[in-house]
């Protein structure tokens, strides 16, 4: 219940704003009134008084400092010239973002400076028809989607000037409308009239940004910059915490670009707010990929120290951090930092202990990792366990394995608990000191407490089976590894290895046709040198020459050694000299290539669109994704760049490449025109069951409900149509969502269950628990979503 006295106030402020007759608030002018109102907060009145105050009000004034009521005529709204409205303009600051939550960047948002905006007010205008028609845009605009908003303000082209649509943009800013005020923005700046507004761009820049729309935002930075003009420190502050606040991959690469362009172009200090969390979401990084930015945190601790800033303990120690990471240790770095810590005045906490351990025990430092352990011995807090592991690997270094197992056992006398981790140190060491029964021993214990981790043991034990010889033991303890662990190309390479030393190569070739057919497992360049040396061994040259060719398709190099053989095999008289072969896709890679375009996957073509590339990027945090990356490479391997290859599954990039190559000419024709992704409109050809499977694995979601998702970019609602139309001719029914740009396709119960038995065929054996429909395991790192709770725009059943 409303109390009587909000009641009044609630009854005065609608006869204010509406007249006695009912009014629909979005189709009728704002009433008339005489008498003057302050109001500093109308957060007391319901939805609809609300929003007619907020209209009111904006459109009253222009973006005016927060602190100062202004008092302003308007004519378009008010029958009497000599009424007015008073009141205290909106603020839309970081506080109404949950995203910004740190209080030092709030604060040093509001206070940085921008360019003054200029706007012409309403009273100011002689013409009335132009005051109320600007006063109807303003009204009306932000409450269309984007294809009418375009042909409202297409339909004003005779009379709309750069003033005029100023005006509607920054009243769209004031109400907190700030995607109808960037397409205000938008429209205007591909208007024959339009001059760039240095302090309008700067405006809106900043409010998207605070609304976390860093595309946007970003958008328009990149106008400022074009047009010559350096954008104002606020825009660069405020543009690197939105990216900061985004969970998007690639976003902190893009926040630390804007960062380095802050003081590099606009020759600005940053607040130390930024420093801090910059160098926060830096650290926040997984260990995999924090190496990278080693040089990005030194300079952002330079300029910490060059601005005569205050230097957190935060700040050394994770610097030491970022340090103990790399591959290359420098100690002489590291040893400075913890001379600078002691000059200011902090210790050495139990983390910068730790990650002085894990550093010096890479280098084989004995002397002074044990110095650091009993610093730790001596501190108040328990030592994790990841210390002993860092012990076991340093003692494994300088050729002292015994020690590492003695280290182990102190490990569970002590009662410390013993880690995945610990285990699979353990296990390595003694395998590579090939010794036989610790490495057993501690095997059997390892898979006895039940954890999950096991591919790498069953490495290590593998590769020791190999080195002794015990090809008995070896060919054991992969059908045992089959059975517990998903297939693997490292452990399939080893064993194919001994299959051929002991000569049976009509195994081996099982075993490699199995490697090569099989997607989630692919041949490597390895493997083909192995069956290849087996079968020139055996002076079997129709196979040899086989392999050779797959090699040479693949772009698989080739050893030097074997290279003397095949030619002395195969013929003593002419050279291995064949014609150059052509690149070309395979019905395989083609249909693989259209369900990763459906997926995202972008192309890029040179200006003359005689050669494009494909560009494939994966997703770090994803399941689904690490396993994908690694078959994809396998698979375009002959078409990667030489700096996209690699040898190792392991160090497989999250971002890789193909070569320019007029061949992607009808995939870049068909799915990326003019920079946009797009739909063809012969796609009910190509919607294969594999093709589905491919856009399933890269851009696809399984939900805890056993729904299914696909994401889908560009195309429009045309191009959405008739993906659902080919879909519905395989009798599967779905639901279509758009969010923003993107469109979800949702198969939910029967549906869902028909689409995974079409593609579950084709989909990678190592991720089918984390996309069966009927599973439990979340997917592909995404926010768990219910499909009927999505935002949408539109709705196509």
């Amino acid at each position: 219940m409303i109390g009587s006295n909000k009641k009044s106030r609630l009854a005065w402020i609608t006869n204010l704003f509406c007249p006695a007759r009912k009014i629909d608030l979005r189709r009728e002018s704002v009433c008339k009134r005489t008498n003057p109102v302050k109001f500093s907060n109308p957060s007391w009145l319901p939805g609809a008084a609300r929003v007619a105050f907020y209209h009111a009000s904006a459109l009253t004034s222009t973006l005016a400092s927060p602190s100062t009521p202004i008092r302003i005529r308007h004519r378009a709204l008010c029958q009497n010239r000599a009424s007015c409205l008073t009141f205290r303009p909106l603020r839309a600051h970081a506080s109404d973002n949950p995203w910004f939550h740190d209080v030092a960047q709030e604060r040093d948002m509001r206070s940085l400076p921008s360019p003054e905006l200029q706007v012409v007010q309403l009273e100011d205008l002689p013409e009335q028809w132009r005051r109320s028609k600007i006063a109807w845009l303003c009204k009306e605009l932000p409450s269309y989607k984007h294809s009418t908003f375009v042909r409202i303000l297409n339909a004003q082209r005779k009379w709309i000037r750069q003033e005029d649509a100023t005006y509607v943009a920054v009243h769209c800013m004031r109400i907190r409308e700030n995607e109808a005020s960037f397409r205000v923005y938008k429209w205007m700046s591909q208007q024959h009239w339009f001059r760039f507004d240095l302090a309008l761009a700067t405006k809106l820049a900043d409010y998207l940004g605070k609304d976390r729309k860093f595309a946007k935002c970003r958008e328009i930075f990149d106008a400022i910059v074009n047009q010559g003009r350096v954008p104002s420190e606020s825009t660069f502050h405020i543009l690197t915490v939105a990216y900061l606040s985004a969970p998007v991959e690639g976003c902190l690469h893009e926040a630390c670009g804007i960062y380095n362009k802050m003081i590099q172009l606009g020759g600005y200090r940053p607040r130390l707010s930024l420093h801090n969390s910059l160098f926060r979401a830096i650290v926040s990084q997984p260990n995999g990929k924090v190496k990278h930015y080693l040089r990005q945190a030194e300079f952002i601790f330079h300029n910490i120290i060059t601005c005569d800033l205050e230097v957190h303990q935060d700040i050394y120690s994770g610097l030491i951090w970022l340090h103990s990471y790399q591959d290359t240790i420098d100690t002489e770095r590291i040893a400075a930092l913890r001379k600078e810590m002691k000059i200011a005045g902090f210790k050495e906490s139990t983390d910068v202990l730790i990650s002085i351990t894990r550093a010096y025990s890479k280098e084989g430092n004995v002397e002074e990792t044990e110095n650091t352990w009993l610093k730790l011995l001596q501190g108040d807090c328990s030592i994790p366990p990841k210390a002993f592991v860092y012990r076991m690997d340093l003692y494994a270094r300088v050729g002292e394995p015994m020690k590492s197992l003695e280290i182990f056992d102190t490990m569970k006398k002590q009662n410390i608990p013993v880690s995945s981790a610990a285990y699979l140190k353990i296990i390595e060491v003694m395998s590579k000191a090939e010794e036989i029964e610790f490495a057993e021993a501690i095997f059997e214990e390892y898979i006895g407490t039940g954890m999950k981790h096991l591919m790498p043991a069953y490495e290590d034990l593998i590769s020791m089976y190999f080195s002794l010889g015990l090809d008995d033991k070896l060919v054991t303890t992969f059908y045992q590894c089959l059975t517990k662990c998903s297939p693997n190309r490292r452990i399939y390479n080893i064993y194919l290895e001994s299959l051929v030393r002991v000569g049976n190569l009509e195994k081996a070739e099982d075993v490699f046709n199995e490697m090569h057919s099989n997607g989630t497992i692919g041949s490597s360049a390895r493997s083909c040198n192995v069956i290849l040396e087996g079968y020139l061994a055996s002076r079997d040259c129709v196979k040899a020459e086989k392999i050779y060719d797959i090699m040479r398709l693949k772009k698989y190099e080739l050893k030097a050694e074997l290279l003397e053989k095949l030619q002395e095999v195969i013929s003593l008289n002419r050279k291995i000299v064949k014609r150059k072969i052509s690149m070309k896709l395979n019905n395989e890679q083609r249909e693989i290539l259209v369900g990763l375009l459906l997926g995202g996957v972008r192309i890029e073509s040179d200006e003359e669109r005689r050669n494009h590339a494909i560009f494939f990027e994966f997703d770090q945090n994803s399941k689904v994704h690490s396993s994908l990356k690694v078959h994809i490479h396998e698979r375009f391997y002959e078409w990667l760049t030489s700096s996209s290859r690699s040898t190792d599954d392991d160090k497989v990039l999250n971002q890789f490449c193909t070569v320019a190559h007029s061949y992607f000419g009808f995939f870049a024709d068909q799915f990326w025109l003019n920079g946009r992704p797009m739909i063809p409109k012969l796609i009910h050809r190509w919607l294969s069951a594999r093709v589905l499977a491919y856009w399933y694995m890269f851009g696809g979601l399984r939900i805890s409900s056993g729904d299914i998702l696909l994401k889908l970019k560009g195309g429009g609602c045309g191009g959405t149509e008739r993906i659902i139309k080919s879909l519905q001719a395989r009798s599967l029914e779905c639901r279509t969502k758009r969010k923003g740009r993107v469109f979800w396709i949702g198969f939910q119960g029967a549906n869902a269950d028909r689409f995974w038995e079409l593609t579950e065929p084709y989909i990678l054996a190592t991720v089918k628990s984390h996309l069966d429909p009927g599973g439990c395991v979340s997917v592909n790192g995404e926010e768990e979503v219910e499909f009927n709770t999505l935002e949408s725009e539109s709705d196509i059943d």
